[in-house]
């Protein structure tokens, strides 16, 4: 089963939030903002991105 996340660009304000609960699936740019570099998280991931999405204040980010 696949699971994915997703950052919307503009939404996301650059609170970082997503990468302090998992750094390898939440990257930040040069200007400080989230991305993902593969949507697909790998399987056993799936809880660390629930939880980096859900200490996003501004709800930027989605996951399936």
């Amino acid at each position: 089963m696949s699971f994915r996340v997703h950052v919307d660009p503009k939404v996301c304000q650059g609170h970082g939030n997503c990468a302090l609960s998992a750094p390898d699936l939440f990257l930040i740019d040069d200007e400080g903002f989230a991305h993902v570099e593969n949507d697909t998280v790998p399987d056993g991931d799936a809880d660390r991105a629930r939880l980096g999405a859900g200490g996003c204040p501004e709800r930027a980010i989605t996951t399936d």
